[in-house]
């Protein structure tokens, strides 16, 4: 089973970058962010042409997330109970044996900007809400944009970003809280070095220059973890035109040696 994540920077634009690596790759489970869309403008039609049922949960121009899959989507979340938030963030769906939460993390725009604290505090909720989610879902992804770079490998150059925004000891601090509840980031399982990127800004030829960070995840549960038989960065899709600044991330797994 192949697994993915990629933050596509609005499903609107990018809806035939989507169906063109969906037909390449061939995932089994995809997690969107940064959709950008309402609901009732969710394509849903050219998705189900490309094989996949969807759960989505959109507002317009900001924020968005989405699973696409190929089997039905059930038992579906769109929000952390408790938190009255309009924006959409979050989506946890059953997929077969799996439990998926797909995560567009608040960026926080500046360590202490009233939206870093937002973000703190959101991270703080999530780990309260995938505790829950763990003890009823022993295979359990946690997937998406994260917005935060989990240590100095991560990041292109860890003396300028220093502790900045996606960097900062508070922000990580919160990640290490989620990973702790007994998660893994898989793409650590396979490859410890540095320079593996996820995201490039469109500045200053960051793609091509490779100054980028490794911000999207996928998280999996102890019980996943024997199944785990690879995890890569697609970069292909980056150098596309009009890409998205993120590219997909993507874990195998061998279901059947859990």
């Amino acid at each position: 089973m192949k697994i993915a994540s990629w933050n596509v920077n609005s499903l609107k634009v990018r809806l035939p970058h989507l169906t063109q690596w969906l037909a390449d790759a061939q995932p089994d489970i995809v997690a969107l962010q940064e959709t950008k869309l309402e609901d009732a403008r969710f394509p849903v039609d050219e998705l189900a042409a490309a094989g996949y049922r969807v759960a989505y949960s959109g507002q317009k121009t900001y924020n968005g997330v989405a699973i696409l899959a190929r089997d039905e989507p059930r038992d579906i979340v769109t929000d952390i109970p408790g938190l009255d938030d309009p924006q959409r963030r979050i989506l946890a769906a059953t997929v077969g044996d799996l439990r998926v939460v797909d995560l567009y993390v608040v960026n926080g725009k500046a360590v202490g900007d009233e939206k870093y604290a937002y973000k703190l505090d959101w991270l703080a909720r999530v780990r309260d809400f995938l505790a829950a989610e763990l003890e009823r879902y022993p295979k359990l992804v946690v997937l998406g944009d994260f917005n935060i770079c989990p240590d100095d490998r991560d990041v292109y150059d860890p003396l300028a970003w220093g502790e900045d925004i996606l960097c900062s000891p508070p922000e990580r601090a919160g990640l290490r809280a989620i990973t702790e509840l007994g998660l893994h980031d898989s793409f650590r399982l396979f490859e410890q070095g540095n320079q593996h990127f996820s995201w490039w800004d469109y500045r200053q030829a960051g793609f091509r220059r490779n100054l980028g960070l490794r911000i999207d995840l996928i998280l999996i549960s102890e019980a996943l973890k024997p199944a785990a038989t690879g995890a890569a960065i697609d970069r292909e899709p980056r150098r596309w035109e009009r890409p998205s600044d993120h590219t997909p991330v993507t874990l195998e797994l061998d279901l059947g040696a859990c």
